[in-house]
């Protein structure tokens, strides 16, 4: 997984700088995810991974299905990696895209899991709290986990916080074999 992010990077970051240029962050974004949603399609993969398919008629493929929801640069974005053998990078170029947006947006994306729906003002607290804490927008999921028992366990980027209590039980339970 690592040597893939390692791969796609360069694609992203230029993906990136070409969009940041043309003010078309939100329009880039589209075109990816669309992208990588063709890519990931079953019946899709398994054409483009058909030795009996040159470049040429997997570019067509992709382009064909895609249509008009690509512009000109995004159309040749596609080229360039069919070109290369780097298609199957796409699910990662675009993560790696949206990262990159999300920080020169000033937005961090939140993971929150429950074992039970959050209300409307508790989501909003919560994310308040976090925005404080992160100074950054928060867009946050909630994820309903049952299992957790109570609490909530957070997920920002790399950092996570663990309240449920799950997780106190855990804890619990090493100390006492201490």
């Amino acid at each position: 997984m690592a040597e893939l992010t390692t791969i796609a990077r360069p694609y992203a970051e230029a993906a990136f700088a070409l969009a940041r240029e043309r003010n078309a962050l939100p329009a880039w974004s589209g075109m990816l995810r669309l992208a990588s949603t063709v890519v990931v399609d079953p019946r899709v993969a398994e054409a483009l991974d058909n030795p009996r398919f040159d470049a040429g008629a997997r570019e067509s493929l992709l382009l064909s299905i895609c249509g008009d929801r690509l512009d000109n640069e995004g159309r040749n974005f596609i080229r360039v990696l069919v070109e290369a053998d780097r298609i199957a990078l796409m699910p990662a170029i675009s993560g790696l895209f949206e990262t990159l947006k999300d920080e020169a947006d000033g937005v961090a994306k939140a993971t929150i899991e429950t074992a039970y729906p959050l209300a409307d003002g508790d989501l909003a607290e919560l994310t308040a709290a976090l925005e404080r804490r992160f100074g950054k927008k928060v867009e946050a999921t909630v994820v309903v986990r049952p299992e957790l028992i109570g609490g909530a366990r957070v997920t920002v980027g790399d950092n996570v916080i663990d309240a449920t209590v799950a997780e106190q039980l855990r804890a619990m339970a090493v100390q006492l074999r201490a």
